[in-house]
Parts: C-alpha cells; sequence; structure tokens
C-alpha cells in the first residue's frame, strides 16, 4: 500500500499552530502529500477530536487537509495487543498507551511510513515501521 499514517501529534501541532513543532510539521505534510496519500484511522481521529468543538469542524479540516481515513485491519489489532502485552510485561508506566500500538501496528501490517514525533515506542515495537521524524 502507498501512503503514510500521520501520526495525531503532527496533525494538532499543525490544527493548533504549535509554537515549537507546527513549522516542521506542517512543511513535511506538505511534502508527502504531493507524491502519496496522507492516511489517518478512527484512534488518531478520536485523539485529533480534542482540537474542535464540533465534529463539522473537525470533518472540515480533515478534508481541507487531504487526509484519508483507512480501517486498522484485524491483523494489525491483533498485533497491537501483542506489543502492548510486551510492554507492559516490560513494565511500561504510561497510562494510556494503547492507542499508540494500534498506530504502530496498522503502520506495520499495510506497511505505511509512519509521520510522527513519537519515536522511542515505535523503533521499540514496531522496528519494520519506517518512521519519518524530525
Amino acid at each position: 500500500m502507498k501512503g503514510v499514517l500521520v501520526d495525531s501529534n503532527i496533525i494538532l501541532d499543525v490544527f493548533l499552530n504549535d509554537p515549537k513543532w507546527a513549522d516542521w510539521s506542517e512543511s513535511t505534510l506538505e511534502e508527502y502529500i504531493h507524491y502519496t496519500t496522507l492516511y489517518i484511522n478512527s484512534i488518531i481521529y478520536s485523539e485529533i477530536s480534542i482540537g474542535f468543538k464540533l465534529i463539522e469542524d473537525l470533518e472540515s479540516a480533515i478534508t481541507k487537509a487531504g487526509f484519508q481515513m483507512l480501517e486498522i485491519p484485524k491483523e494489525a489489532l491483533f498485533l497491537a495487543g501483542k506489543a502492548y502485552l510486551k510492554y507492559k510485561k516490560r513494565k511500561g508506566v504510561k497510562r494510556t498507551p494503547l492507542p499508540d500500538f494500534y498506530i504502530g501496528a496498522q503502520a506495520a501490517v499495510l506497511n505505511l511510513n509512519l509521520i510522527t514525533r513519537d519515536v522511542s515506542r515505535y523503533r521499540s515495537y514496531f522496528p519494520t515501521v519506517k518512521l519519518i521524524t524530525p
């Protein structure tokens, strides 16, 4: 599959005009949108919804930015669970990391690159995923 999965932190950088990361995130998205598809999934959609009061505003922003929704296949859901179990066995301490495992597993199963600023967990648990990072 051709395309890149875009992590919620990158999208929120742009949508919320993050003073530290907005420029990098915006220029990276601009670079990739010219030759590939930018994907989000339902987890990312949910995470970026925090930046909006109305679903209509979120939908408009997603459409204008050129993001395409992509379902998470069962194989990725299964892999996410296994990676999360490995994380817990290693005494992972972040309170709610499961969404990152869904995202990483989907990128791994569908062979998508991932644009993100969260490098360590993806590299540790999904080493086959090519990360596009600052």
